[in-house]
């Protein structure tokens, strides 16, 4: 049976509190009026050239031509209109992907009333209708913290559905709920799986809670659930388990704890590690300043038949680079490739770092170079690296050269690389430079830092430049900066000094008008 039009103004069919309801914004559906009956004199006799323009006008819009115009339309109420008008057309009927796009488009606008109208539709059609739509909205519902909804909408899978919800849609709505910290509701939920599902937490379900214990570092409680594990068949503990305490057990600082559980999930439960779990051990070793130990892991990690990949080799480099040890991680770096792994942005990125952070700038252009003959797309934060160390080598002119220059090769720079260097120009004094880079990077539509923007104003204003304080200032106002009362104070003060009252008073009215705004 074929609904034509919804009333969205009729009762939620889904328990909720009056909070909820009153959280959503007002909406108006054109879904709740209904056509008006005008009588009007009947039509002259048609033409031909009326019937060709009538078939015009009638063009049948299918399924996927209406997935496409509601997808383009950025109005969601334009959408539900076109929603409704396709459903007038004879033999049309909508299906699971026209009210997946309609749903995704409400959702995506917090539309959520309307949600409601659309899903109580969905109850009286007879298409057929996948899960994947539910999970699309407890995404939603997650991340606008309706968290009651979510649950909501996985109960609403089996009367919709007509079909038990899947492991996938179990494990993707208990996860919501713990990664919201939602523990009461996540408890809730697995009391209903198993009152009405007859459902028994397997594995999979059960390592969600042991990731939130660890993850909120309650590790005693993610042994406890372990411990439960252990002791049922449906859910014992697998290489995720065993990997999710290693990698609390590590941000702990628990190494000794680590290696002890490393060895009996081998020894004990027979479970090999796989890369992950060793780049769990090395990540945590390396953190832990024991970076030898974990090249000892790495080392131990190919005797036993596990070949390292490009995340173990960067992790085992990174640390290495942190204790500013250049030839063990260029050593790591030059093995990894002579085992034929192709080192990525970040590996390439972590060295590059490793020789700024030690005087070896040259070798870091030298690597960007080389990135760019391997083909290996060099990042925002690679440039931010080199930028970085030739501030602090005292190559300023390259530095402002490679941000001139950038940007016109097709290379992104954000505001932190305009930081960098303006931050390095104001420390040094170089107050001209400071100022021209300040145009430059507004010019390209970047703020700087409020502490920045207001440090700059005071050593302009300090070094008697009052006409380039005032310059700067007056493009910073235009960008939505307001200055400190310090800032202004001094500046104001260095104009009167140089007698050029008129300016004075032009920008005492301008920030009077700054600071009532």
């Amino acid at each position: 049976m074929n609904i034509k039009r919804v009333n969205f103004s009729q009762c939620r069919w889904f328990s909720s509190s009056p909070s909820t309801l009153s959280a959503s914004l007002p909406w108006i559906s054109p879904l709740q009026f209904t056509k008006v009956n005008i009588h009007k004199p009947d039509p002259p006799p048609e033409t031909t050239t009326t019937q060709t323009e009538t078939r015009r006008k009638t063009k049948y819009i299918s399924h996927e031509s209406t997935i496409n115009l509601i997808k383009r339309e950025r109005d969601p109420q334009h959408a539900l209109e076109i929603f409704n008008m396709v459903s007038e057309q004879k033999g049309f009927n909508h299906n699971n992907a026209t009210y997946a796009t309609i749903l995704q488009k409400l959702a995506q606008s917090k539309k959520f009333k309307a949600i409601d109208a659309i899903l109580h539709q969905m109850t009286y059609e007879t298409c057929k209708f996948h899960e994947g739509i539910f999970l699309n909205l407890m995404k939603h519902f997650s991340k606008s913290s309706m968290h009651e909804r979510v649950l909501e909408m996985f109960y609403a899978i089996q009367p919709i559905v007509r079909e038990k919800p899947s492991l996938k849609c179990i494990s993707t709505c208990l996860n919501l709920l713990i990664e919201s910290n939602q523990v009461d509701l996540a408890q809730q939920f697995l009391m209903h799986l198993k009152k009405n599902l007859n459902f028994k937490p397997n594995t999979c379900i059960v390592n969600i809670l042991v990731k939130h214990h660890c993850k909120n570092g309650d590790l005693e409680s993610a042994f406890e659930v372990v411990k439960e594990m252990k002791k049922s068949k449906i859910s014992y503990p697998n290489l995720v388990t065993y990997s999710t305490l290693l990698g609390g057990l590590c941000e702990s600082d628990r190494l000794t704890e680590a290696m002890e559980l490393f060895e009996e999930m081998i020894s004990k439960d027979q479970i090999l590690p796989d890369a992950l779990t060793y780049n769990v051990l090395i990540n945590g070793f390396c953190r832990g300043g024991k970076v030898d130990r974990a090249r000892k892991i790495l080392e131990f990690m190919k005797s036993n038949g596990c070949q390292p990949n490009v995340f173990n080799y960067t992790a085992l480099m990174n640390g290495f680079c942190k204790e500013k040890r250049l030839q063990e991680a260029k050593e790591i770096f030059h093995e990894m490739m002579s085992f034929g792994i192709k080192p990525d942005t970040v590996g390439y990125t972590t060295l590059i770092n490793c020789c700024c952070r030690t005087g070896k700038m040259n070798e870091a252009i030298e690597l960007l170079k080389e990135m760019k003959e391997r083909e290996c797309k060099a990042d925002t934060v690679t440039f931010n690296v080199i930028l970085g160390g030739l501030c602090r080598e005292g190559r300023i002119e390259d530095a402002l050269e490679m941000l001139e220059k950038l940007p016109y090769e097709g290379v992104y720079l954000n505001k932190a690389s305009y930081r960098i260097v303006l931050n390095f120009l104001c420390q040094k004094g170089e107050l001209n430079k400071a100022t021209q880079l300040l145009g430059l990077m507004m010019g390209r539509g970047f703020v700087p830092h409020y502490a920045t923007s207001n440090d700059l104003l005071v050593r302009l204003s300090e070094a008697g430049m009052a006409e380039n304080a005032v310059m700067a200032l007056s493009r910073l106002v235009e960008m939505g900066f307001k200055p400190q009362p310090d800032s202004w104070a001094l500046l104001v003060e260095s104009i009167c000094r140089e007698r050029k009252l008129l300016s004075a008073f032009e920008l005492l009215d301008e920030l009077v008008v700054i600071e009532q705004d």
